[in-house]
């Protein structure tokens, strides 16, 4: 299963359907209910299901809901529980897997044995961790176009997207549109849109206000913050319009506004993995301690995310790390991200620590959607045309996305948050920073001419410590 597995940051669409998939098993046939991104069920009458393969319950469930043969790659199955996600490789036997969840769980968590003994998994029908967003923009069916729409819009409104405000009101106004219908002064349907608020924007920005809906009934009472931006945002969703300068209405065109909006996130379309980094050292005591965070792994690179700040302590691009997992017997496991970086001005090899029981589940994922990378490149399309149906250049540089770089956005790095091991090379050997490194510890990284990452050069001024 290695590369393909997942583990989720906090409680999100999967605690909603934590129900069994198999409601009864007999030596001929069994009834297997498949969970949608909007936890609508498929259930799927099976013969022999204890020997049957992800691929074929997959066919099964495109069968049923008529996909185009796109959906083979843009979806797969997942086990899923509140406490781990597994996509599953075409090969896996579903059935078996869910007889071994409490060893995977043990084996992949810190989960109490009590709440092990609990957890069962649901079989769900999700978006392919590693298919390309290239490949997305090129979908023209609607209904596949909707399930992943739904797939983004639960994991923006979990906040396993971290979002600035703006981008969620822009986000939520286009759910808004796709439920409530074009925007029309003083409808009586957009008075359900404060009662559901969070349906729209994560709970941690729902901001309630007395005041929305006279605002919307025009009477100048001043609405919540992001009551009164979503509310602006969902007055300018535009329609789709016909060369004949019709409007379509079609909701494929607000599913891919959504999509392209959720493109503009580094971290869209990854799997989740739960973890823990080292705290600075503060106060006089300089104590430190631990927050948990969530890892998020997708073929563009490595995002690390505060799990209760909800927002991005580091993200890096395949290019700019090097790293590797160990896994001492007595002691925790740990992935090891290795990047540039510098202390008191001076340029370093800095490492951050993360203690995770799927360190080395995340550093599989790593070197396979690396592999992936450099197989597709000569494949992926390079095209500057803007527009819902262009395929930009997916090894852009991050300068093309200007919104994910403005002041204090959730989305770029917070590295002073973070408590990294700093290392610089003196001459004769390696030594800590005060410190510095001619060449990585490492071996697992990105080997292309076009490297982001770079070792650091000794330098003379540096103290030793």
């Amino acid at each position: 299963m290695e590369g393909t597995e997942g583990n989720p940051g906090q409680p999100g669409p999967a605690e909603q359907s934590h129900r069994s998939s198999v409601s009864s098993v007999g030596a001929r046939a069994a009834d297997v209910l498949v969970y949608l991104a909007d936890d609508t069920v498929v259930p799927l009458a099976v013969e022999n299901l204890s020997s049957l393969s992800a691929h074929e319950l997959h066919r099964a469930v495109r069968e049923v809901l008529q996909l185009p043969d796109t959906a083979l790659d843009a979806f797969a199955l997942w086990l899923v529980s509140p406490l781990l996600e597994v996509q599953l490789k075409p090969k896996h036997q579903p059935y078996k897997l869910g007889r071994q969840w409490p060893e995977l769980l043990l084996r992949f968590t810190d989960a109490p044995d009590d709440d092990v003994a609990m957890d069962e998994p649901s079989l769900q029908f999700r978006r392919n961790v590693f298919f390309p967003k290239w490949r997305e923009l090129q979908i023209g069916d609607e209904e596949v176009l909707r399930l992943l729409y739904e797939e983004a819009k639960g994991n923006v409104l979990a906040a396993r997207y971290p979002c600035d405000m703006e981008d969620c009101e822009a986000l939520g106004a286009l759910v808004c549109r796709v439920q409530l219908g074009p925007y029309q002064p003083g409808q009586p349907e957009t008075c359900t849109l404060r009662e559901k608020l969070d349906s729209f924007l994560p709970a941690h920005l729902c901001k309630r206000s007395h005041g929305l809906f006279a605002a919307l009934r025009g009477r100048g009472a001043k609405a919540g913050i992001g009551e009164q931006g979503l509310l602006n945002a969902y007055c300018q969703v535009k329609e789709a319009v016909r060369s004949d300068g019709a409007h379509e209405g079609t909701l494929g065109f607000h599913y891919r506004a959504y999509l392209l909006k959720c493109h503009e996130l580094p971290f869209y379309g990854c799997a989740f993995f739960r973890g823990e980094v080292d705290k600075p050292a503060q106060g006089f005591l300089h104590r430190g301690g631990r927050k948990p965070v969530i890892v998020a792994i997708s073929l563009e690179g490595v995002h690390v995310i505060d799990s209760r700040e909800k927002h991005v302590l580091l993200g890096l691009r395949f290019q700019e790390l090097s790293w590797d997992h160990t896994s001492p017997e007595e002691e925790e496991p740990v992935l090891w991200l290795e990047f540039d970086g510098d202390t008191e001005g001076l340029p370093v090899n800095k490492l951050l620590r993360i203690y995770s029981k799927q360190a080395e589940l995340m550093s599989s994922l790593i070197e396979y959607c690396i592999e992936l990378n450099q197989a597709a490149e000569p494949m992926a399309p390079r095209q500057s045309t803007s527009g819902p149906h262009s395929t930009p250049d997916p090894s852009s540089p991050p300068t093309q996305r200007p919104k994910l770089r403005r002041q204090s956005s959730v989305v770029c790095s917070r590295i002073q948050h973070l408590s990294t091991i700093d290392y610089v090379e003196d001459g004769k050997g390696i030594k800590r920073v005060k410190p510095k490194r001619s060449m990585s510890f490492f071996s697992r990284q990105l080997s292309t001419g076009q490297r982001g990452y770079t070792v650091v050069q000794p330098a003379d001024s540096l103290e030793q410590g």
